[in-house]
């Protein structure tokens, strides 16, 4: 077995994407608001990953390379999820804000 196939620098690409999605959680977590996401962005993100697996899925091609796509669309999941609850932190603060004055 060759190590370097496409698979190995397919999980590579999905690797080097979803290094980001642990920093993008702890922040979400840590500043306790929505300001700064774009749930557009993650949207699209999230889709793609699905569209990765779909695509895995269809062609029968399950490999490693499946598992970092699910692990990085939960983790999208979950800083989607981070995005509603810091969205409606958001909006409770602005109209505590607006109803003190």
């Amino acid at each position: 077995m060759d190590f370097f196939t496409g698979d190995f620098f397919e999980m590579l690409m999905i690797i080097s994407f979803g290094i980001a999605w642990p920093t993008s959680i702890v922040k979400s977590i840590k500043s306790k608001t929505a300001k700064g996401k774009s749930l557009l962005f993650m949207s699209v993100v999230w889709a793609g990953y699905a569209f990765g697996i779909a695509a895995k899925l269809i062609d029968s091609n399950v490999t490693y390379v499946l598992v970092f796509y699910i692990i990085n669309l939960c983790m999208v999941s979950v800083d989607i999820g981070l995005f509603f609850i810091n969205r409606n932190r958001d909006r409770q603060t602005e109209f505590a804000r607006n109803t003190d004055d």
